[in-house]
């Protein structure tokens, strides 16, 4: 188990070293010139020399050969920078980082809180009642949210709290020690949408597993000796039952966080996804390359909790 966990910290590095150079070279390849946006467009452009152009492109550390470009940003990576500074505000990537990141903190650990709640209790419900009227409205409710797209889901929903109740989120994002009424009308309505599509595929799972746990010889035994249903269910089916799904959690963890990116730009949140989403649009490489590389880490540091979870759920697990 030490073993297989100090090789997967190993390989933790020259994986994140893939995933950034992916980044990089996917925002060097799309359209767009940051200089034109900065100065105001190609006319702009035009009016100025080409010596003034230089100066810029030269400020900006564009005009460096790729190779030194991708250097200083990976070593301002590690060196406390976070990827440098804004081309369009000059905000420090730290400030950002500091700024947005526990926005979307929140709101992941909202859903994931949520959707674990939820999910592992429905499953549980729908194999128990198989083929019965829970276990039919169970898989509705999750075939449901697992159809339909997190973005399209919020669009309606916002329109139905207009046009059914003539109630609409707070426009302006306040922080939960500044206003927590105000603030969980804010947070609460993407976190719902996101626990929804994130727990329909932990339930369907869930349902499964425990059906095929049911089925097992020392369920049976355990029902032989006199031990009460609870107990087996708990400590015998569930248990069991719960490998898989803390798998299919750590995967969807992936789709949280690009679900998040959306639908903090849809609901007016500043956490990471909205700021990657305007970042977007003014080329701002540095701020790009740094959130998106941050949500890399996120998801593989997932990833690892997920394989060390496996030991305290089943101890019989052994990695060769």
């Amino acid at each position: 188990m030490q073993r297989y966990l100090l090789r997967r910290v190993v390989l933790f590095v020259p994986t994140l070293l893939i995933g950034s150079l992916l980044i990089f070279v996917i925002m060097r390849v799309i359209p767009g010139d940051v200089v034109l946006l900065i100065v105001g467009g190609e006319e702009e452009v035009q009016s100025l020399s080409q010596h003034d152009v230089d100066r810029i492109r030269e400020e900006l550390g564009l005009s460096d050969p790729l190779p030194v470009q991708y250097a200083n940003w990976l070593w301002s990576m590690v060196n406390g920078e976070f990827g440098g500074r804004s081309l369009i505000d000059n905000e420090s990537m730290a400030e950002s980082i500091a700024r947005r990141g526990p926005v979307t903190l929140q709101l992941a650990l909202m859903t994931i809180l949520i959707a674990w709640t939820v999910s592992i209790p429905l499953g549980v419900i729908a194999a128990l009642y198989q083929n019965k009227w829970p276990d039919y409205l169970v898989r509705s409710l999750s075939i449901a949210g697992h159809a339909m797209p997190n973005f399209w889901l919020a669009l309606v929903l916002i329109i139905a709290l207009v046009v059914v109740f003539s109630w609409t989120p707070p426009i302006f994002y306040a922080h939960l020690w500044e206003d927590p009424w105000d603030h969980m009308q804010k947070i609460i309505w993407p976190a719902l949408i996101l626990a929804w599509g994130f727990s329909s595929s932990l339930i369907r799972v869930t349902r499964s597993n425990m059906l095929e746990s049911l089925r097992q010889d020392y369920v049976r035994t355990a029902r032989s000796k006199g031990l009460p249903e609870k107990i087996v269910i708990a400590r015998h089916t569930l248990r069991n039952a719960l490998m898989p799904v803390i798998t299919l959690g750590g995967l969807e963890l992936g789709a949280l966080f690009s679900g998040s990116v959306i639908l903090e730009s849809i609901f007016g949140l500043p956490g990471l996804g909205q700021g990657i989403i305007g970042a977007a649009s003014n080329r701002d490489y540095p701020v790009i390359q740094s959130l998106t590389m941050l949500l890399v880490v996120m998801m593989l540091s997932v990833n690892l909790l997920v394989d060390i979870l496996y030991s305290f759920v089943d101890p019989r697990i052994r990695y060769s």
